[in-house]
């Protein structure tokens, strides 16, 4: 009796014990978010624009610039001696303030302090890595940007909400060039 129910307990075992087989997704992508998300963000996106266009066109004694990257700027203080604009692995220290768009200081230079920043590498939010790239030297200049550009979809977690498109008082205090600097 032993004997049969070893080898009744063998046959199951070899025979019970199959290939595992995939499970299969309990939830069927279809992309759907993603292209609603992407449209989402282009409409903030234009209205962002609109709203910064109209702020410029109000301010009609102020010259801005546009950039490539998609924000704008004017100079407060141009440099009459300084002919170079910092390069990748260049050390820079500057001074900035942030501010709503209708003028009102969210931080003071005080309060963030003089701030060393190696170009090329991501310590700044996304817009001010690219506007220091367009200042020489004791340089000052007043940067909008939109929300993608700032602090983007969450904000910085303290004073600056989500989606929130900020200006930029900016001023190039030094550049430390060095030798590996890309050209």
């Amino acid at each position: 009796m032993l004997r049969k129910l070893g080898v009744l307990f063998l046959v199951v075992f070899v025979f019970g014990c199959g290939q595992p087989e995939p499970r299969k997704p309990v939830q069927v992508k279809s992309g759907q978010f993603f292209k609603q998300s992407v449209a989402r963000s282009k409409q903030r996106l234009a209205k962002e624009r609109q709203l910064i266009e109209k702020l410029i066109e109000k301010d009609s004694t102020t010259a801005y610039l546009t950039s490539d990257s998609g924000f704008w700027y004017t100079f407060e203080q141009r440099s009459d001696t300084g002919t170079y604009q910092p390069k990748t692995n260049d050390e820079v220290l500057l001074s900035y303030a942030v501010m709503q768009l209708n003028g009102d200081t969210i931080y003071t230079n005080e309060e963030i302090g003089v701030v060393p920043h190696l170009i090329g590498k991501s310590q700044l939010f996304p817009g001010l890595r690219n506007a220091v790239k367009l200042l020489k030297e004791r340089e000052k200049a007043t940067f909008i940007f939109p929300s993608s550009l700032a602090y983007g979809y969450k904000g910085d977690n303290d004073k600056i909400g989500p989606t929130t498109p900020i200006k930029c008082s900016l001023e190039l205090l030094k550049i430390i060039t060095k030798n590996d600097s890309l050209n």
